[in-house]
């Protein structure tokens, strides 16, 4: 017989309402303590949100990411990123790196002066490294981006209420939305909380832990559904009950295998990509604890009207098969 490895046990019964007032109070906590956070300490904005200028090296020869941030770490420079930027339609000894230097405090971007000794600094590593483009982002630009962000992550939990209101019952919306609401807030919140940098590539892991969450819950409530069909007297908490233990396999696999690949990347994927595969670990986590804790105490807070669930389940041949 094949082995199979199993992080639950094919049947379980978890009562996850049985501490139901605290995880949903610490939840809450949670969801405060981050906007409080957010108020208070404000955010590690990167060059995106803050101003400040890229410019773009080429060189003939290999130049290492490390050497060239050493080169600038004497400079008294703002928020430095450096960027290796790879093109198949690259010629062999056509080597291409990005350099995005935020403005210091109190100034609004990145001096010509500056810039001068940024690109002298970097010559001193390779003499024929050459500066093809340098382009500055002012703090009007980086509003709107700010603007553009919030703008982007509501309009996609709106648009997750309108799908799951339309495909379930809004009480199912409503408890979707919050526990979405709550993975970002949080998510956020740790950011502001260690001062990590927060950049366009965290909106972006933002929005993907939008999508990533609401997959969990939808397949909870989706199996809710089906068993407000075939369990018609059975009361809400105990069907809700049933139906998170029916799934509890799909959720934990899901998210121990995602967990699992983040974690490798997060290890081995360098600077470049860390922030975004950090807020995506946050996202797992909390996007497991809200599918389990939040989402479905919100649906009992509310309940369900279940008066014409008879009606809807018309019995057919395939009515006894478990789906």
């Amino acid at each position: 017989m094949a082995f199979r490895l199993k992080l639950v046990p094919e049947k379980t019964n978890f009562d996850f309402f049985r501490w139901q007032s605290l995880t949903f109070g610490l939840s809450m906590t949670m969801i405060f303590a981050s906007i409080l956070c957010v108020s208070v300490m404000g955010l590690n904005l990167g060059v995106d949100f803050k101003g400040g200028t890229t410019i773009r090296t080429e060189s003939t020869s290999q130049v290492e990411v490390g050497a060239m941030r050493d080169a600038l770490g004497a400079l008294d420079l703002g928020d430095v990123t450096i960027t290796e930027v790879n093109d198949p339609a690259f010629r062999e000894d056509q080597h291409v790196a990005q350099v995005r230097v935020g403005a210091r405090e109190g100034e609004e971007a990145v001096t010509p002066e500056m810039i001068l000794e940024i690109e002298e600094a970097l010559r001193a590593i390779d003499p024929a490294m050459t500066f093809p483009s340098v382009e500055s982002v002012g703090p009007k630009v980086s509003n709107e981006l700010i603007r553009n962000a919030i703008i982007a992550i509501f309009a996609g939990a709106a648009g997750i209420l309108v799908y799951v209101w339309m495909r379930f019952e809004w009480q199912m919306a409503v408890g979707c939305v919050a526990a979405l609401l709550h993975d970002v807030i949080v998510t956020v919140g740790i950011f502001s909380l260690f001062q990590l940098k927060f950049d366009l590539a965290i909106v972006a892991a933002l929005l993907t832990i939008l999508g990533y969450s609401v997959n969990d819950t939808v397949v909870i409530f989706d199996r809710l559904r089906e068993n407000l069909a075939k369990y018609k007297t059975m009361p809400l908490r105990e069907m809700m009950n049933l139906t998170t233990n029916e799934t509890l396999s799909r959720t934990v696999m899901t998210a121990t295998t995602t967990f699992l690949a983040l974690l490798v990347l997060l290890i081995f994927g360098g600077d470049v990509i860390r922030g975004f595969v950090f807020a995506m670990l946050l996202g797992v986590i909390l996007g497991t604890w809200s599918t389990l804790y939040m989402a479905k105490n919100i649906v009992l807070y509310l309940g369900l009207d279940r008066s014409d669930k008879t009606k809807k389940a018309a019995p057919s041949e395939f009515a006894d098969i478990d789906a």
